[in-house]
C-alpha cells in the first residue's frame, strides 16, 4: 500500500501548503500587532480567540460534509454531487447568520470572561469588522471542502497562497498607515482580512464557472427548493461534528479569555504559544482531511478493506509528523518566542509555555485523525460526548482550578502554564478513548 501512502501524503501536502498560507494570516497579524503595541497584541489574543471559536466551529460543520461528497465521488454519482453542493448552501446560510450574530454582539461574552475594560473597545471593533469577513470565508470553505472531497485541492491551495501575498502588505499598511492612509491599529488587521476573504470568494466563483473539471458536476443549475431529507442528513452529520469542533476549539481559545486577567504579558506570551500551536496543527489537520477523503472514497466504491488500509497509512504519517513538530517546538522555543516579541518577560514565559505545547501537539494530532476518520463511518455523537466531558471538564475546568484556586496539593499557579498542562492531559485522555472507539468501529465494519 505504498501507493496509498503516497496519495494521502501528496493530498495532505497540497492541503497543508494552503492551510499554512491561511494560518500565516494569523501569524502576520500577531507579529504586526505585537510590533505596533503590546496592548494591541493582548487585544488580538482575546479577539482572535472569539473569532476562531466561532469560525472554526462553523467550518467544522461544513467540513463534515466531505465524507458525503467523497463517497458520491467514489461511487461515480457525479450528478448527485452538484445537487448536494447546492443543498449545502442552505446550511451555510444558517451558519453565516449565527456566526455574524455572535461577532457583532460579543459584549456579554467579554463581560462573562472578565476581560479588562481597557481591552474591550479594541476587541469589539476588531470583531465587528471580522463579522463581515465571515460570509465569504464560510462560502470559500464549501469550495475548499468540495475540492478536497474530489481529491483536487490544488486550485484551493493556489488561491490561498495568492491571498497571503495580498494579506501581508494590507495588514502592515492598514495597521501602521502610510501613503495618506491613517494608522488603524488592530482594526487594520481585521480590514485586511475582510478584503482578502471577499477576493478569495470571487476567484473561487470564477473557477467554478470556468474550469472544465467542474463541468460534469453541473453546479450551475438553478438551486432547488430545500430538500429537508438531505438537509436533515447534513444536519445529523454536520451539527454533532460542528458542536464537537466548538468544544475542541473553545477548550483551546477560551484559555485566552481566562488568561487575560493575568495581565498583558501573560496574554502576549499565551498568544505566542497558541499561534505556533495552531500553525503546527495544520499538519495533522491536513493529514486528517486527506485520510478521510481516501477512506470515504473507498467506502463509496464498496471496498471496506482499502478504506481500513488508508486509515492505517494516515496514522503512520500523522505519528511521524507529530513527533517531529513536537521536538522542534521544544528545541527552538527561545528562538521562536523572540520572533514575536522584544519584551524579555514575554519571551521567557513564551519559551516556557512551548515546552507544554510540544506534548499538547502530539496528542492533539492523534485525536484529530481519529475524529475525522470516525466521521467517515458516521460516528459523531460519542466524540461530542467525550469532548464535552474531557476537554471542557478536565481541560478547561481543571485549568481554571489549577491556575486560580489550586488542585489538591498543588497551589494556584497564577500562570498560563496551568492551562497548557491540564489541556494536554485532557487531550491525552481523549486520544486514548478515540483510538479505542475507532478500533471498535473498524472491527464492526469488517
Amino acid at each position: 500500500m505504498t501507493s496509498e501512502r503516497r496519495v494521502i501524503a501528496r493530498h495532505a501536502a497540497t492541503v497543508l501548503v494552503g492551510q499554512l498560507a491561511v494560518m500565516a494570516f494569523g501569524v502576520t497579524d500577531t507579529i504586526v500587532a505585537g510590533r505596533y503595541a503590546e496592548g494591541a497584541l493582548a487585544a488580538l489574543s482575546v479577539g482572535s480567540a472569539i473569532f476562531i471559536s466561532v469560525f472554526v466551529s462553523l467550518i467544522g460543520m461544513l467540513q463534515a460534509l466531505l465524507p458525503v461528497w467523497a463517497e458520491l465521488h467514489g461511487a461515480k454519482r457525479t450528478a448527485e454531487v452538484g445537487r448536494s453542493v447546492r443543498q449545502s448552501l442552505y446550511l451555510c446560510g444558517l451558519a453565516i447568520v449565527l456566526g455574524m450574530a455572535v461577532l457583532l454582539y460579543p459584549t456579554p461574552l467579554l463581560r462573562w470572561a472578565e476581560v479588562p475594560l481597557a481591552m474591550r473597545a479594541d476587541v469589539e471593533a476588531y470583531l465587528c469588522v471580522l463579522a463581515f469577513a465571515l460570509p465569504p470565508a464560510l462560502l470559500f470553505r464549501l469550495f475548499s471542502t468540495l475540492n478536497q472531497s474530489l481529491g483536487k485541492p490544488q486550485l484551493v491551495t493556489w488561491l490561498q497562497l495568492g491571498s497571503l501575498c495580498l494579506k501581508l502588505p494590507l495588514s502592515i499598511w492598514f495597521t501602521f498607515g502610510g501613503a495618506g492612509w491613517p494608522a488603524m491599529g488592530l482594526v487594520g488587521c481585521g480590514w485586511a482580512t475582510l478584503v482578502v476573504n471577499w477576493a478569495m470568494l470571487a476567484c473561487a466563483i470564477w473557477l467554478l464557472r470556468s474550469q472544465p473539471l467542474y463541468r460534469e458536476y453541473r453546479f450551475w443549475r438553478r438551486i432547488e427548493a430545500p430538500d429537508w431529507r438531505q438537509i436533515g442528513q447534513f444536519a445529523r452529520l454536520g451539527i454533532p461534528a460542528g458542536l464537537a469542533v466548538l468544544v475542541e476549539v473553545t477548550s483551546f481559545t477560551l484559555m485566552a479569555l481566562f488568561i487575560a486577567r493575568l495581565g498583558t504579558a501573560a496574554s502576549a506570551a499565551h498568544q505566542i504559544a497558541s499561534n505556533l500551536t495552531a500553525v503546527a496543527y495544520m499538519v495533522p489537520l491536513s493529514l486528517a482531511i486527506a485520510t478521510s477523503a481516501r477512506v470515504s472514497f473507498w467506502l463509496g466504491a464498496g471496498d471496506a478493506a482499502l478504506a481500513r488500509r488508508a486509515c492505517v497509512k494516515g496514522f503512520e504519517l500523522t505519528v511521524v509528523c507529530a513527533l517531529l513538530f513536537a521536538m522542534a517546538m521544544a528545541t527552538l522555543r527561545w528562538q521562536l518566542s523572540e520572533v514575536y516579541s522584544g519584551n524579555p518577560a514575554v519571551v521567557a514565559l513564551g519559551a516556557t509555555l512551548l515546552l507544554a505545547t510540544a506534548a499538547y501537539h502530539f496528542v492533539d494530532a492523534l485525536q484529530t485523525l481519529c475524529v475525522f476518520v470516525l466521521r467517515c463511518y458516521r460516528v459523531t455523537v460519542m466524540p461530542l460526548v467525550l469532548y464535552c466531558a474531557l476537554l471542557w471538564g478536565v481541560g478547561l475546568g481543571g485549568s481554571y482550578l489549577l491556575a486560580y484556586r489550586g488542585i489538591g496539593p498543588w497551589p494556584a499557579m497564577q500562570s498560563p502554564l496551568a492551562f497548557w498542562l491540564m489541556s494536554a492531559l485532557a487531550l491525552a485522555l481523549t486520544a486514548a478513548l478515540f483510538l479505542a472507539l475507532l478500533g471498535s468501529t473498524l472491527r464492526r465494519r469488517r
